[in-house]
């Protein structure tokens, strides 16, 4: 086998898991796997990641509902705001300039880990 192809299924095994156990948050790893490992552009590695993680979001989905673990009203609200935010979002991702686009997801990422660490 390709090494990219090794290094696209191992990105993909990891991000599987860590969805999995998490119940999503594999962007936070696709999206620098993607540009640092692969190379690809920001926005491209903004835009793939999403596409990634739907069918991921499906699995795990599943196998939640069969153990009858979701909220299903917070999930409904949630998910309204998302929606509407996913068309802006999707919209305006490649008109922010990658340096403004890495420093925004930077700042999310680092702000949520030290909220988890220190609450």
């Amino acid at each position: 086998m390709d090494t990219k192809v090794l290094k696209l299924v191992g990105i993909g095994f990891v991000t599987g898991i860590i969805n999995g156990l998490f119940g999503s948050g594999g962007g936070t790893l696709i999206v620098p796997a993607l540009v640092f490992i692969l190379g690809l552009e920001d926005y491209k590695a903004h835009a793939t990641a999403i596409s990634i993680i739907l069918p991921l979001s499906i699995i795990s989905t599943f196998i939640y509902l069969k153990k009858d673990i979701i909220q299903y009203q917070i999930a409904t609200m949630i998910a309204i705001g998302g929606v509407l935010g996913s068309l802006i979002g999707a919209k305006f991702l490649n008109k922010i300039p990658t340096s403004v686009l890495r420093k925004i997801f930077g700042t999310i990422i680092i702000i949520t880990a030290l909220r988890m660490i220190f609450k």
